[in-house]
């Protein structure tokens, strides 16, 4: 018996992964409010598009999935142990994507923070960092 999944539901499921509003985005979005901050949201002006935006300031902030942008010593950054062909390019581009990104907003000036969805197990620890990264 095999555990193949066929072409259209793969396509199905993987229409369904969002890359806007997603949980992580949301508490970390939730988060800065309650700390009386105000951003704007997925400016596609700004290379990579970031999560969340403070123009008046200069500083763009990304929020990660672990698995997605493979956070390094994390857990959730595993490689799947099938389609592996598939896999390791697909991450290894979105992670030179990432940086290339991040290089391209700090050549024009911005300040850029990644928080990634691990770091949500801590509020009061990204909140800190929240706060230090935005004075």
């Amino acid at each position: 018996m095999t555990d193949r999944i066929s072409t259209p539901a793969r396509s199905q499921i993987m229409t369904s992964i969002r890359s806007k509003d997603t949980k992580p985005e949301m508490r970390v979005r939730l988060l800065l409010y309650g700390l009386g901050h105000r951003y704007r949201l997925h400016v596609k002006s700004l290379p990579g598009c970031p999560d969340i935006v403070f123009r008046s300031r200069r500083k763009a902030l990304f929020v990660h999935g672990c698995f997605w942008h493979q956070h390094k010593g994390c857990h959730d950054a595993h490689l799947p142990k099938s389609r592996l062909s598939y896999w390791g390019p697909k991450l290894r581009c979105n992670v030179e994507r990432d940086r290339r990104n991040a290089q391209l907003l700090r050549d024009a000036g911005w300040a850029t923070l990644t928080v990634w969805a691990c770091e949500l197990a801590d509020e009061k620890a990204l909140a800190s960092r929240l706060k230090k990264f935005l004075k």
